[in-house]
């Protein structure tokens, strides 16, 4: 029998230790080994120090005095369902089919009491028996979760800005509400548009809801709005606004104003503003990056009652195509793009604060 030693003879593994004393510190790059020896080691020990804050703030007892679901569950309890599904977002699980990942992971299955997790399609089944009477009340369960955090960490915010925004979410079937609409990442494709609202100052989720593809209406413009004032949380005194352009209506303005809110919305160019605009008297503006800034009155059509505008204005700067000389005419004429606000601030530097906070747009 013949055989080659590069074959058949296994590679001994290199020292892994020196045998000497070292005088320096090692360094931890690639070619460090390692191993592991423990048998309890998890990459989620993150998720106690949750669980307990959740049971410290009476997350159960909430869940199941709020929400009301007649299906009864065999597998796990109803509160078992939504700390399951809460905790993996919690360590960046986004999707129902990520659970399988953690089906056995001793950290969850010990913080839920249950030997493993379901597959997914009892997830599927669970959630497909809610009605939308639950959306609701959980948002009502987050609402008293945000009260309960506040008064444990001893926020007493006084003062809060409201953003509301849409954002686009791409459908890749029939769904039905679908609408093809503004998606930058597809354009051409149906979509849905849920309205949200956010604070400002922490970063916390206030309300939202589902929405078709098509814009808003300022009923339902009015109606979210609403809801979002009913979950701030109570001592809360000043409740400052801001929005995009797609809730430049009078419904919205007539919102804020009924809270007594000081608001900020990013005005749809129509013709009519666009001629008070050039209209406008225009002056140097040294704060910000914009050619020129001016302010004036102006009341939309459909409107009840004239707002303050607040515009600046940039000059268009137009770079020859690859393999062209710049064309200069006799008679140039400066085209202007345009930032219009409508407001009903008072103060001009309280107001482009509120403008420009954070990364420089509404």
């Amino acid at each position: 029998m013949v055989t080659h030693g590069n074959q058949d003879t296994r590679p001994r593994r290199s020292p892994q230790g020196s045998k000497g004393l070292i005088p320096e510190t090692n360094k931890i790059n690639a070619a460090t080994p390692y191993d592991f020896e423990s048998k309890n080691l998890t990459a989620y020990g993150g998720l106690l120090p949750a669980a307990t804050m959740l049971e410290k703030l009476g997350f159960q007892r909430l869940v199941e005095e709020t929400l009301r679901v007649k299906r009864i569950t065999r597998v796990m309890s109803l509160y078992q369902f939504v700390l399951a599904m809460v905790l993996a977002l919690y360590v960046g699980f986004s999707r129902l089919n990520h659970l399988r990942f953690l089906e056995r992971e001793p950290m969850l299955v010990g913080i839920l009491k249950v030997w493993r997790l379901p597959p997914q399609c009892t997830f599927w089944r669970f959630l497909a028996s809610l009605h939308l009477e639950i959306a609701r009340q959980l948002l009502e369960v987050q609402r008293c979760m945000r009260q309960r955090v506040w008064e444990a960490a001893h926020v007493r915010l006084k003062s809060v800005t409201l953003d509301t925004d849409t954002t686009v979410h791409t459908l890749f079937g029939q769904q039905m509400g679908g609408r093809k609409g503004y998606n930058p990442h597809y354009r051409g494709k149906e979509s849905y548009q849920p309205i949200l609202t956010f604070l400002a100052e922490t970063r916390e989720y206030v309300m939202g809801e589902l929405h078709n593809g098509d814009r808003p209406s300022g009923g339902q413009i009015a109606r979210h709005l609403e809801r979002a004032w009913a979950a701030l949380p109570p001592g809360v005194e000043t409740v400052y606004a801001r929005a995009d352009s797609g809730f430049y209506c009078w419904e919205a303005a007539e919102t804020y104003e009924k809270h007594g809110c000081q608001f900020i919305i990013s005005a749809r160019k129509t013709a009519r503003l666009v001629e008070a605009l050039k209209a406008a008297e225009w002056q140097p503006s040294p704060r910000t990056d914009a050619a020129g800034q001016c302010e004036f009155h102006y009341q939309p059509e459909g409107w009840g009652q004239a707002y303050r505008f607040v515009a600046l204005r940039y000059v268009k700067t137009k770079t020859p195509e690859a393999g062209q000389t710049e064309q200069y005419q006799l008679f140039a004429t400066a085209d202007y793009p345009y930032r219009v606000f409508v407001t009903n601030l008072k103060d001009g530097e309280r107001c482009a604060k509120r403008i420009l906070r954070g990364d420089g747009s509404v």
